[in-house]
C-alpha cells in the first residue's frame, strides 16, 4: 500500500476517530493489528492518516472496538470510500495545505457557525475586502500568491453560498472597520445584504452598545460533521488554520457560540441594523 507523504486534513481525521475508536476499546495497536492480521506499523499509518483503509477493513475494527453507533461507523466508511478531487485540488502546492484542507472541510459540511469580531468573514467577503486583507500581511505576499489567495477565496464563497445552513454572528466593529475605502465597505456591507436573501444564511450582529457582554475574545468557525463526533473547530494559527476535533473543545465551542449567539440582536433587527450602516456610508 502506497504511504502519503502528506495526508489530508480529512483523511488525517479518519485515522484518528479510528484510534479514538480503539483507545475506547482498550486494545494497543499491536493487538488491533493481529485481529485485523496485519502489522503494528500499519495500524499507526492507518492512524496518522499516511495509509490509506478500505471500507471492510473500517468495518472490522469498528466490530472489533466494540463500536454499536451505526451512524457513526456509516460515516467513517464514508470517509474512507472517498475519492473527491474538489475544486480546491488545481490550488496543491501553490497555496499552503491547511488552504486545500479548509476548503475541503467545506465542502463535506453539514452545517456552518461563525463567529467574527474584527473583519467580515471570509465567505461575505468581496474581491477589494478580501484583497485588503491578504495585502495587509507581513511579510508581504508576492504579487501572484495574493491573487491566488483572493481567488482561492472568491471560490470558497461560491461552493458554499448554496449548499449548507450557515449561521454567522458579526460584531459591529467588523462592520465600521474600513479595511479599503469608502466605497469598498459600502460595497462589502451591500453584498452581506445580499447574502441575507438566501433562506440558509442567517446573520446576527452585536451592537457595541449592549451591556454585559464579555466574549469578544471568541471567534470561530465550527463546521457540521455527517455525525456530531465528526464535526470540527477552526482558529487561526501561525502558519495556518487549526483544525480541532476533541470532544470536551467541541462541546465548549458549540457553548461559546450559544452565549454570543444569545446576546446578538434577532436576524431581522440585525438586517436593519446593516442597513443603517450603509446608509451612514
Amino acid at each position: 500500500m502506497t504511504r502519503r507523504k502528506q495526508p489530508t486534513a480529512r483523511q488525517a481525521r479518519l485515522g484518528a476517530e479510528l484510534r479514538k475508536l480503539r483507545e475506547a476499546a482498550g486494545l494497543k495497536g499491536l493487538e488491533a493489528a493481529a485481529l485485523l492480521g496485519t502489522d503494528s506499523a500499519q495500524i499507526s499509518q492507518i492512524e496518522f492518516g499516511t495509509a490509506g483503509v478500505s471500507e471492510e477493513r473500517v468495518r472490522r475494527l469498528a466490530a472489533h472496538y466494540s463500536c454499536t453507533d451505526a451512524e457513526l461507523i456509516e460515516a467513517l466508511v464514508t470517509m474512507a470510500a472517498d475519492r473527491t478531487r474538489g475544486w480546491w485540488e488545481e490550488y496543491r502546492g501553490l497555496l499552503p495545505t491547511s488552504f486545500l484542507d479548509l476548503a475541503e472541510l467545506e465542502y463535506h459540511s453539514s452545517y456552518r457557525l461563525d463567529v467574527e469580531f474584527l473583519h467580515i468573514p471570509g465567505l461575505f467577503q468581496t474581491e477589494d475586502y478580501a484583497r485588503a486583507v491578504f495585502s495587509y500581511r507581513v511579510p508581504e505576499l508576492p504579487a501572484d500568491e495574493l491573487e491566488l489567495r483572493i481567488r482561492h477565496r472568491m471560490e470558497r464563497k461560491v461552493a458554499i453560498a448554496t449548499r449548507v445552513p450557515y449561521e454567522a454572528v458579526i460584531h459591529e466593529a467588523a462592520l465600521r472597520i474600513r479595511v479599503s475605502n469608502r466605497a469598498a465597505a459600502r460595497a462589502q456591507l451591500d453584498r452581506l445584504l445580499e447574502f441575507l436573501e438566501a433562506e440558509h444564511i442567517t446573520v446576527r450582529i452585536i451592537p457595541f452598545d449592549l451591556d454585559s457582554f464579555a466574549g469578544a475574545t471568541n471567534t470561530m468557525m465550527y463546521a457540521g460533521g455527517a455525525v456530531p463526533q465528526l464535526d470540527t473547530a477552526v482558529r487561526d494559527a501561525p502558519h495556518g488554520a487549526g483544525f480541532i476535533d476533541s470532544e470536551a473543545q467541541l462541546g465548549a465551542f458549540r457553548t461559546l457560540f450559544r452565549k454570543v449567539e444569545s446576546a446578538s440582536l434577532d436576524p431581522e433587527r440585525s438586517r436593519d441594523f446593516i442597513h443603517k450602516l450603509t446608509k451612514a456610508l
